[in-house]
Order: C-alpha cells, then sequence, then structure tokens
C-alpha cells in the first residue's frame, strides 16, 4: 500500500518533471489540439485513418504473438496464445482490406460500449447515492449522456459511421491537448 509520504514523493517528483520539462508538455499539446481540430474538421477521414490505423496495429501485434509463441512452444498455455495471436492477424487483414466496413463495425461497437458504459455508470451512481451525496448525480448525468451518445450512434447508422469516431477521438484530443497546454503554461508561470 503506498503511503502518504510515498504519494506526497511521487506528486513532487511529477512537479519536479512537469516544470523542468514544460516546453514538451506544451509541444505535445498543441500537436494533440491540432490533430484534434483536424478530426473534428475531417471526421470521415479520421474514423478511416483510426480503422487503419487499428489494422495495422492488431496485424503487427499478431505477428509478434506468432513468432513469440513459437519461440515458447514448449510452455503451457501454447494453442490459446496461438489463437489468441492468429485471431489479432485476422483481425487486422480484416481491417486493412475492408476499412470502410471496418469503421461501420467499429462504429456498432463503439455505439454499445457506450450503451454498456452509460448502463453501469448509471447503476453505479446510484448504489453509490449514500456515500457520494450530492456527487452521486454527477455520475448520474455522464451515465445519461453516454447513452444519448450511444442512441445517436446507433439509431443514426449507417451514415453515422462516417462521422462517429473521427468526431470522438476528435474532442478526446482536443481536450487532451488542452489540458498539457493548461498544464505546461502552468508551470511556465510557477517556474518565473
Amino acid at each position: 500500500m503506498t503511503s502518504p509520504e510515498d504519494f506526497s514523493r511521487l506528486q513532487s517528483a511529477m512537479s519536479r518533471a512537469v516544470k523542468a520539462h514544460w516546453k514538451a508538455f506544451l509541444f505535445e499539446g498543441i500537436l494533440l489540439a491540432v490533430l484534434g481540430i483536424a478530426a473534428l474538421i475531417l471526421p470521415p477521414l479520421a474514423s478511416l485513418a483510426i480503422t487503419i490505423f487499428l489494422g495495422w496495429m492488431f496485424l503487427i501485434s499478431g505477428i509478434g504473438g506468432l513468432i513469440a509463441t513459437y519461440w515458447a512452444r514448449a510452455t503451457p498455455g501454447f494453442w490459446w496464445s496461438l489463437i489468441s495471436a492468429a485471431l489479432a492477424v485476422f483481425a487486422g487483414m480484416l481491417l486493412l482490406a475492408r476499412p470502410m466496413q471496418a469503421v461501420l463495425t467499429l462504429t456498432i461497437v463503439l455505439g454499445a460500449y457506450f450503451l454498456a458504459e452509460g448502463v453501469t455508470t448509471i447503476m453505479y451512481a446510484l448504489e453509490h447515492r449514500r456515500e457520494l451525496s450530492s456527487r452521486w448525480s454527477w455520475l448520474l448525468i455522464s451515465g445519461l449522456v453516454d447513452i444519448a451518445i450511444a442512441f445517436m450512434v446507433i439509431t443514426g447508422l449507417p451514415s453515422t459511421a462516417e462521422w462517429a469516431i473521427g468526431v470522438l477521438v476528435g474532442i478526446n484530443l482536443l481536450f487532451g491537448g488542452a489540458t498539457l497546454i493548461g498544464m505546461a503554461l502552468a508551470a511556465r508561470k510557477s517556474n518565473s
């Protein structure tokens, strides 16, 4: 278990690192924000790029898994590892062979994820409303927003497949970049 002193030391070390490298955080934040804005401006292109990127990730990780499994063929679980790696290669090949259809499939999965996440967040909020007092309502609202996003994505299919992944990733990149920019500028200010 982490003691309060350990946590304080870690927090202090993180603060020093951010202050020392604020320019790197600023650069990364600007890059993420620009990519987020680009994804929001061209969501179909961003959706396609993300699908192709995922295809390459699955393919490369699957090939790596096949190689590692071959080297460790005498270890327990060989067949499960082989099946897992082969599935990754297969998924990567499918994503790369038919990226437009893969965008539709990934959008359906994304909609299902938001629906499941929304329901579980609402259930979590309702179960913890006594312990979380006034904050449980924020969880409830978050769950309802997730369900609303899922509803928009799923009921709008197949046309939502064109923009949903790109827009959601764009929003994520934009907010992540803005957070890093804010953190870097605060660190620069405290260095002065």
